[in-house]
């Protein structure tokens, strides 16, 4: 799942279509989710959710959307949302942010290698900071399903102990978001 259903305050609004490397940013999280090793990609979409939703149509028609009615509340009505979306039959679920256009390739096989190891969730590290994207594993849904307020997963990820595995990365795209206008290169 890509969540793509903050307002983007601090950037002013419109963060996800602003333009990054000649494409919507939001095109940089959806790339990445494409690259990843799954079944299906939703969006979450929320504020802006028309101009999300034609971005993401642009990008590729066939992935689904889904609606967080109640996105205002923060980043868990997004991740209940997704999770929601996802299915009984899911062994896991990868979570994309819709502001980190860089995240490597790389890295993604082996996080859902992690999970499928028996790992309860597996993220990305680099320089010792842990980064986005995440695998939840079916075993975390009802967790996922029970979060309120805009702290997402991370009191689960902290939770997990051993049972988080961390994938380490040299590249820095794990942990690049955008949250004000001048993260963007110029």
């Amino acid at each position: 799942m890509v969540l793509a259903a903050g307002a983007a305050a601090r950037f002013g609004g419109g963060k996800l279509l602003a333009p990054f490397r000649g494409a919507p940013l939001l095109h940089g999280a959806l790339a990445a989710a494409k690259a990843a090793p799954v079944a299906r990609i939703t969006v979450v979409t929320g504020a802006d959710a028309e101009a999300v939703a034609r971005c993401v149509r642009a990008f590729d028609p066939a992935i689904r959307l889904v609606h967080a009615a109640d996105h205002a509340e923060g980043m868990a009505a997004s991740l209940r949302a997704g999770i929601a979306a996802v299915g009984p039959d899911a062994a896991g679920a990868f979570v994309f942010l819709g502001d980190m256009p860089r995240v490597p390739h790389a890295v993604l096989g082996p996080l859902a290698e992690a999970v499928a190891a028996g790992a309860a969730a597996a993220a990305a590290v680099c320089g010792g900071r842990r980064g986005n994207p995440v695998v939840l594993s079916a075993a975390l849904f009802a967790q996922v399903a029970a979060l309120s307020g805009d702290a997402g997963a991370r009191p689960i990820l902290q939770g997990l102990g051993a049972r988080l595995a961390l994938v380490e990365t040299d590249d820095d795209g794990v942990l690049f978001d955008v949250d004000v206008p001048g993260d963007l290169p110029d």
